[in-house]
């Protein structure tokens, strides 16, 4: 039995963030609570973004590319993880396993990208404001959204293809909420080095090289910054900047936390939290750390939320 390869079943069993059946309902509650704030906060910033005419900036363009994103990013992993809080077996199919983790590190890597060419974007604005509109044209701004889905599709291929080529014979048992990588090549019985190779290379690469040309365009914003001569030039420059960067360090340093460690310390019970903040918590949060500070949104805002109160109220 200790041979068997368990992928004959067509399934593995997800243990989920808590075996103990008293903490389903008040997880279950949380969840669907995020997932809610998530779809409508992110929703309301694709519908203002996309139907204002105020808001047609390049760094908008980005924004409602990111709230797209967390939206498909979330749904990979909480509607599965809400129906299973009322499963006392919650299984996956071996297929169904295939397409979340294919989708979760595709968007993942999407989302790091993103958030990168954000950074690149925002220099470009501060430390090249007189060409910032011809640099950053329609042809470029398609061409740089492109390339993060590509390379982020690509990346999490490699992955998936790696990871699913392997025999499943220690267990069926996935000790994680969702189909991630890890937990994964923990129920192998074969060697796992050229799995790990692939994480620290082709995945390592995706997530330090967009937090580095990050940290490095922000270097040159801050200097740029400092040139600026009246103190409200300087909280105009970086007021467009902190909310980026706020969703930065949240994103990029929980993200570094979960897959840039020693392969050992990764399968522990508390490392599932880790996957929830990233992909739960940030996704839901980012509507709200990019209309705080944003007058232009919150004023187009309102002004939508009106516009669907009156459609609603026309329709009673």
């Amino acid at each position: 039995m200790k041979n068997l390869n368990y992928t004959i079943f067509g399934s593995f069993i997800l243990i989920g963030l808590s075996s103990d059946p008293e903490n389903q309902i008040p997880l279950f509650v949380v969840f669907l609570c995020l997932y809610i704030l998530n779809l409508m906060g992110n929703t309301l910033m694709v519908i203002t973004i996309t139907f204002s005419t105020r808001l047609r900036s390049p760094m908008y363009y980005f924004l409602r590319n990111l709230s797209f994103i967390d939206i498909c990013f979330t749904t990979t992993t909480v509607p599965k993880m809400l129906i299973d809080s009322f499963s006392s077996v919650k299984t996956i199919s071996f297929i169904g396993c295939v397409a979340q983790m294919y989708s979760f590190i595709s968007l993942g890597g999407v989302e790091c990208l993103l958030l990168a060419v954000m950074s690149l974007d925002r220099y470009v604005a501060v430390c090249k404001p007189l060409h910032y509109a011809v640099i950053m044209n329609e042809q470029v701004l398609f061409l740089l959204v492109a390339t993060c889905w590509a390379a982020g599709l690509l990346n999490s291929l490699g992955h998936t293809v790696c990871t699913f080529q392997l025999p499943f014979c220690q267990s069926n048992l996935i000790n994680h909420f969702f189909c991630d990588i890890l937990p994964l090549l923990g129920l192998s019985c074969s060697d796992t080095y050229v799995n790990e190779v692939l994480i620290y290379t082709s995945g390592g690469s995706v997530i330090i090289a967009s937090f580095m040309l990050t940290l490095l365009s922000y270097v040159f914003i801050i200097l740029a910054i400092l040139k600026i001569q009246t103190s409200e030039g300087r909280h105009k420059a970086s007021s467009t900047c902190l909310s980026h960067l706020t969703v930065v360090c949240l994103f990029f340093g929980t993200a570094i936390f979960s897959y840039i460690r020693p392969i050992s310390t990764k399968l522990q019970n508390q490392d599932k939290l880790i996957p929830v903040l990233f992909g739960i918590v940030t996704p839901t949060l980012n509507p709200v750390i990019y209309s705080l500070r944003n007058k232009d949104v919150q004023a187009v805002m309102k002004k939508v939320m009106h516009k669907i109160y009156e459609l609603r109220s026309c329709t009673f």
